[in-house]
């Protein structure tokens, strides 16, 4: 089991200097938002700081983790901020009673 494995996988929203959100997953939030803000990493986040971690939160496996990540990344961009400002303790269930009405 490498370390990745053995890790929980969370799923966290970064904000631009521009207000634009970005959802990604990691197994280590500070050494990735410590990446992003050095301009390594995700292209889409080059040259856009200084950036701020608004949210994360645990999403299990890498599997799992994805999968929360595609369905965050569908959601409309109020829904976002929604979520930011809910802080839920289970990301599943609010990503449920939402799709739910």
């Amino acid at each position: 089991m490498n370390k990745s494995d053995a890790t929980p996988w969370r799923l966290y929203i970064l904000r631009t200097a521009r207000g634009v959100l970005y959802t990604g997953i990691t197994n280590d939030v500070a050494r990735r938002f410590a990446q992003h803000q050095a301009g390594k990493g995700a292209k889409a986040l080059r040259g856009k700081g200084p950036l701020e971690l608004l949210f994360h939160c645990e999403a299990g496996d890498r599997s799992s983790a994805s999968k929360l990540e595609y369905q965050v990344k569908q959601l409309k961009r109020h829904d976002k901020i929604r979520l930011v400002a809910h802080q839920p303790v289970s990301l599943s269930l609010w990503l449920s009673a939402l799709k739910n009405g």
